[in-house]
């Protein structure tokens, strides 16, 4: 069977060349009779040198993902073998097992595929249609190198739809239970893989649960946007003498009580339902000090056009947490917008800092867990980002 063959315009694979991963419909010379949505196809410059292979979908506006620059290389069921057991041997090396990212997307040359192990079961994303032509294989695939008890799918995104898809949700192979029980540090944490956020739970802040450690003993904890406790348990554990958690939803924080009287330390968090930008200006307003804030809220900006509201809602709510954090105490703050860069979510602490009328000091910066890995010429993928603060 003859592959189909994308042409670039002119000067369109420099950036490729040099490691971009996408390729737009707006960088396209022409495509030949031969391209299938959801084939695989050979992209070439505009003296028709071979660039590329990836995965081809003219409905969406990502017209090419990359897979592999080798001519030569077959992508087969074995290449996706191959790949699925790269990214879950490079995890084990660096110590993970019970609870990580498996596979995430383009940084394991598996674009639009996203894989989480929560203990003894996998919960699995696609965003592509050259993905999901090939599930049955890394369904399969996934069971042979992982031996998990059960594999469930999380479609259940709009950006499917992007892509020509349609959004589903449902038990892929084996047994799913309603929760399943993670150990992240010395944290015991309940994950509900069908209904929970993304694919039911945020395991990219794993690490950096871990190193609010020193910020936590005998300290008062405020933990902002905390869903269903990540933080406010790992606080909790580390010795803080007590710790609100705010979330506007009710059910994330239902969620987050039984986590706490499964670690033992439901006596010391209270939860508070509200709406986070409210609270703080009340909190503010009243007087009201933490030792230690913790501020981790959803992405604020969703698309480029977003950036500008977006960096004001962040520098308001930023500017909040200073006035609320006690003389010498910390504030960890976050974002997973990936459009607010580190350098610009550092530029907006500054702005708010200066604001506060307090003086702020940069101890230290946060990314992903090491099972995110970002890769460098993908800008998307290194979408976390976070820095600790002392606030005097």
């Amino acid at each position: 069977m003859e592959r189909g063959q994308v042409c670039l315009r002119r000067g369109e694979e420099k950036e490729l060349r040099a490691g971009k991963l996408w390729v737009y419909d707006n960088e396209i010379d022409w495509v030949d009779d031969y391209c299938h949505d959801g084939d695989v196809v050979e992209l070439l410059d505009s003296r028709m040198a071979f660039v590329a292979q990836g995965f081809f979908n003219a409905k969406s506006k990502i017209t090419v993902r990359i897979l592999t620059r080798d001519k030569n290389e077959t992508v087969d069921a074995a290449f996706f073998r191959r790949r699925l057991q790269a990214a879950w041997d490079y995890r084990k090396s660096l110590g993970f097992s019970n609870a990580c990212r498996v596979v995430f997307g383009e940084s394991d040359g598996l674009p639009g595929l996203t894989v989480d192990k929560f203990g003894d079961y996998l919960s699995v994303q696609i965003l592509s249609l050259g993905m999901e032509r090939i599930k049955g294989e890394l369904v399969e695939a996934l069971v042979d190198i992982i031996k998990p008890l059960g594999v469930y799918e999380r479609d259940d995104v709009p950006v499917r739809e992007k892509e020509g898809l349609s959004q589903t949700t449902g038990v892929l192979y084996g047994q799913v239970p309603p929760l399943v029980e993670i150990l992240e540090h010395d944290a015991r944490m309940l994950v509900d893989i069908p209904g929970g956020q993304k694919t039911g739970h945020f395991l990219d802040q794993q690490e950096n649960r871990g190193r609010t450690k020193p910020y936590c003993p005998g300290r008062s904890v405020l933990d902002l946007c905390s869903h269903t406790g990540g933080f406010a348990i790992h606080a909790a554990l580390y010795g803080a003498a007590s710790v609100e958690a705010v979330d506007v939803s009710e059910s994330a924080l239902e969620m987050l009580r039984r986590n706490a009287e499964l670690n033992g330390v439901g006596e010391r968090i209270t939860t508070v339902a509200a709406n986070v930008f409210d609270l703080m200006k009340a909190y503010d307003e009243a007087g009201r000090r933490f030792d230690t804030v913790i501020c981790d809220p959803p992405a604020f900006a969703k698309s480029k056009k977003s950036l500008e509201a977006a960096y004001r809602g962040y520098k308001e709510l930023n500017l909040r947490c200073m006035r609320v954090t006690a003389p010498g105490g910390y504030l960890i703050s976050c974002s997973c917008s990936q459009f607010m860069t580190p350098e610009l979510f550092l530029q907006m602490l500054r702005d708010a800092a200066a604001d506060s009328g307090r003086r702020v000091r940069l101890l230290e910066t946060l990314i992903q867990s090491r099972d995110h890995p970002a890769a460098l010429n993908a800008e998307q993928s290194l979408y976390l980002k976070g820095y600790i603060l002392q606030v005097q």
